[in-house]
């Protein structure tokens, strides 16, 4: 009987040794995997925080600014019936002007499917501009003084970009801020 207590003491120390070493090696692998779900966890919020950081300056210095100035040139050109060199020099120039600085000084927050239609715009407001001096600085404005057209001259304005930058100005304002449509 003495030798059944024996074995049954030395069973129930193995057993509780063989038991804690299992749940020093479990407790220490379920450690492992907790820092592990940890650290990508981490990396997913910050490439989360980093793309909505960049969606937000896009929009808001980028897009946005774009969207107002096509609009403003695209009613002044409704407007644009009469000889109204105020209107030329003062909107449209500026609109385009600015449009163009926007597309180049701000090229890093330029959505990657928007590249190629930022080079479009950019060449025809570099060439509208090119002639709009020329004309402008070149003749003494007056009464009889053209507008500056550059379609016949093979650069018409990429009506198809401007419709992507708006759709893409939308687009990413509505993932921002909500389902909402602007205006």
């Amino acid at each position: 009987m003495e030798n059944f207590f024996n074995l049954m003491i030395a069973g129930l120390l193995s057993g509780a040794v063989i038991s804690a070493v299992l749940g020093s090696i479990l407790l220490r692998r379920a450690k492992q995997i907790e820092a592990e779900i940890k650290s990508q966890y981490d990396r997913n919020l910050a490439i989360f925080q980093s793309n909505r950081l960049w969606k937000e300056q896009s929009v808001s210095e980028l897009l946005g600014p774009i969207n107002i100035q096509l609009e403003r040139t695209s009613r002044a050109s409704r407007r644009w019936r009469t000889q109204n060199l105020f209107l030329e020099a003062k909107v449209i120039m500026q609109g385009n002007m600015v449009i163009r600085d926007l597309l180049l000084t701000k090229s890093h927050l330029i959505p990657p499917e928007l590249q190629e239609d930022a080079g479009k715009l950019i060449e025809h407001y570099d060439i509208w501009l090119e002639e709009f001096d020329r004309l402008r600085n070149t003749e003494k404005p007056n009464l009889e003084t053209r507008f500056v057209f550059v379609g016949p001259k093979g650069f018409p304005f990429p009506k198809d970009s401007e419709n992507l930058f708006k759709k893409k100005y939308q687009e990413m304002w509505s993932d921002l801020y909500g389902n909402d449509k602007l205006g």
